[in-house]
């Protein structure tokens, strides 16, 4: 199988060097363009097998578009002739809904397949020279296909899936992926953002532990995607902000009244929620 990479940063070369490292398939590489430093990398470094302009795409049988969520959508509507009818689309953005409800249709009346998806895996770096052959490894991959899609197609996926070495695949709808998605990691990039800022920060240096580098993390980001990940799933980011506060202030509140025995109800709500989601994934 030809399987074009378009977007040759942390992601999509994680996606190139995994397709080298662990299958037999061909990997075309899509950048900028031929002589950007990205593709020029991707080649030294063998991790794709050519470079090829947008205009080429018909040469591939699946095509992975690895760019910001508005960038996904401009380049798809941009290129969409381009793909070859009976080829496979999927993407790697962070949000879905926005994404399938702008490219579904067009690819699907040109007789491509599309498939919106989330691989579950990343690092506080951005580009090429970041990238993993197992960045994947042990990662579950987010799949929301419209109904059209036929289950041979979903096989294709999920097989290749298997050789890129996820560990899940799971299956959902836009909806759904987004409002879980604003919990699981949207909310805690904005918590760790936040976090951060308080001017204590300045004199952490001596005083941090494991604690402060595990929620200061994901403060390391790309601001440019982030911010278009959070307009795009306002509605589902704003109502887990909204509880978080809610939560925060009775913290605040039961310092502020010495109120011990409030203090030791909510620690231990969180404490029990905690262990239930540590036994709940253990047992997936």
């Amino acid at each position: 199988m030809k399987i074009a990479v378009v977007g040759l940063g942390l992601i999509g070369g994680s996606f190139c060097k995994a397709i080298k490292e662990y299958t037999n398939h061909t990997c075309l590489g899509v950048g900028r363009d031929l002589n950007s430093k990205s593709v020029q990398m991707a080649l030294l470094t063998d991790a794709i097998d050519k470079a090829i302009v947008p205009e080429e795409l018909g040469e591939a049988d699946f095509s992975i578009i690895c760019l910001h969520p508005q960038g996904i959508i401009d380049f798809i509507k941009e290129n969409q002739q381009y793909f070859r009818p009976g080829s496979i689309v999927i993407d790697a953005g962070g949000v879905k809904e926005a994404i399938v409800a702008e490219v579904d249709d067009i690819l699907r009346e040109r007789g491509v397949i599309f498939i919106g998806c989330h691989p579950m895996a990343g690092r506080e770096y951005s580009g090429f020279a970041y990238s993993l052959p197992d960045l994947y490894k042990g990662a579950s991959i987010i799949l929301t296909p419209s109904d059209y899609v036929p289950d041979e197609a979903k096989k294709v996926v999920e097989q290749l899936a298997r050789e890129l070495k996820f560990g899940r695949v799971v299956y959902t709808t836009p909806q759904e992926h987004d409002a879980t998605i604003a919990f699981t990691s949207q909310l805690a990039h904005v918590v760790s953002s936040a976090y951060i800022k308080s001017p204590t920060m300045r004199q952490e240096s001596g005083f941090s532990a494991g604690s402060f580098q595990d929620l200061t993390r994901v403060a390391k980001l790309n601001e440019d995607m982030w911010t278009e990940l959070f307009l795009m799933n306002q509605p589902a980011l704003q109502h887990e902000l909204e509880i978080i506060i809610a939560s925060l202030e009775q913290y605040r509140d039961a310092l502020d009244r010495k109120d011990a025995e409030k203090l030791h109800e909510l620690l231990k709500e969180g404490r029990i929620l905690k262990e239930w989601s540590l036994a709940h994934s253990i047992t997936e």
